[in-house]
């Protein structure tokens, strides 16, 4: 865990409402209509739906993303032709404790 890069991941609004939105994925974005994703990938979000939940283009949410998953704030994987994201909790849990 590098703290110094999660609080630069997490200094752009955009990003910083990306993982809060991933906190609760059903709430914030419904139910994820691939169902690979509820077996291999729980709680997961197709980079599509946080593209449309953010109303930014899709080279924006590329990089937010990569900046989030560079930060390891977030985990994803490919399921046939979509990236589907969802929360590092471990990080996130190891950042709050480091932080407090």
């Amino acid at each position: 865990m590098d703290p110094l890069r999660i609080l630069k991941a997490l200094s752009n609004p955009h990003r910083l409402d990306i993982i809060l939105w991933l906190k609760r994925p059903e709430q914030e974005f419904g139910v994820q209509v691939h169902s690979k994703t509820l077996i291999d990938f729980p709680n997961s979000v197709s980079v599509k739906s946080i593209q449309k939940r953010c109303g930014v283009s899709q080279s924006s949410i590329s990089t937010f993303m990569s900046i989030l998953e560079n930060a390891e704030l977030v985990e994803s994987r490919k399921i046939d032709q979509y990236t589907y994201f969802r929360r590092n909790e471990k990080v996130i849990r190891d950042f709050g404790e480091w932080y407090n």
